[in-house]
């Protein structure tokens, strides 16, 4: 007679898995012996299949699985849609889950935010970095930030095309007095000064609640981070880390931000900002 495993988690990244191996693991956290709480899959093949055979375990009742990785396969949104049906299941406790660089646009990106908006939903971690959501499926993902089933506390959104709309958007989320938002990663999208000012409009808000906001390489000028400063002293008392390296900033703009450090009411520990064009200096 088999017996309880012990193994919680596995990693299995960068092997020839495809969608037949995931079928088997899938097969494998369907058992009420698996304790698996944590797999990691980036780089492994999956598509369709898998994702499908992956919604199917997620779905059973009940599920030990608190942390999946899929980064690096070609999910596109058909895939991420057959996943999003076990995500949506109210036996589903996972709380972490990495999609980055899955070929994800915004019809996938809808499919998630349905799951996550169906009933309270386990999630605090999601990862979307390298999608090409752009502002429509930024968007989604605000809606469902201002949605009360939602609990997300980080959201990684690290290349996937953000401008102006999705700075509107998140700026939208985070006015709202039920976030649970304490992370965002804006890192390498092109803000600039304009996105970065619709952006500062929901971090001035008294109800925005983020603790940790990076901002690296998204072409940030001087009057984006007045901005940003005028917002965090609207709002200091929750932001601990800022990260604003590899933008187009000079000492002056810096220096509103780090002039702020001594005062009491503000809570921030880490503001970066190295290799700036103008300045190369860190500030920790």
């Amino acid at each position: 007679m088999l017996t309880p495993s012990s193994l919680r988690e596995l990693e299995l990244n960068f092997n020839h898995l495809e969608d037949s191996g995931v079928k088997l693991l899938s097969d494998a956290l369907g058992s009420p012996h698996c304790k698996l709480e944590t797999l990691r899959l980036s780089c492994c093949g999956v598509r369709r299949e898998g994702c499908a055979s992956l919604a199917s375990a997620l779905m059973l009742n009940p599920s030990a699985l608190r942390e999946l990785d899929l980064s690096h396969n070609d999910l596109e949104d058909s895939g991420l849609k057959l996943l999003s049906d076990g995500l949506g299941s109210p036996h589903c406790k996972l709380d972490t889950l990495r999609l980055s660089h899955c070929k994800v646009r915004e019809e996938g990106c809808s499919s998630l935010v349905s799951a996550l908006m169906l009933h309270p939903s386990h999630l605090r971690q999601l990862d979307l970095s390298g999608n090409h959501l752009q502002g429509s499926g930024v968007k989604l993902l605000s809606d469902a930030l201002g949605n009360p089933h939602c609990k997300l506390e980080t959201l990684r959104l690290r290349w996937c095309g953000v401008r102006d709309e999705g700075c509107s958007s998140l700026a939208s989320a985070l006015m709202l007095n039920h976030s649970h938002l304490r992370e965002l990663d804006l890192s390498v999208n092109d803000l600039e000064d304009s996105g970065l000012k619709l952006l500062s409009d929901g971090l001035g808000s008294p109800h925005c609640k983020l603790e940790t906001l990076r901002l690296s390489s998204c072409k940030i000028g001087d009057k984006g981070c007045a901005s940003l400063a005028s917002a965090l002293i609207l709002n200091p008392s929750y932001l601990r880390e800022l990260d604003l390296s590899w933008n187009d900033l000079h000492h002056s703009a810096v220096k509103l931000l780090s002039d702020q450090l001594a005062d009491p009411l503000w809570r921030l520990e880490k503001l970066k900002y190295r290799h700036n064009i103008h300045i190369n200096t860190q500030y920790s």
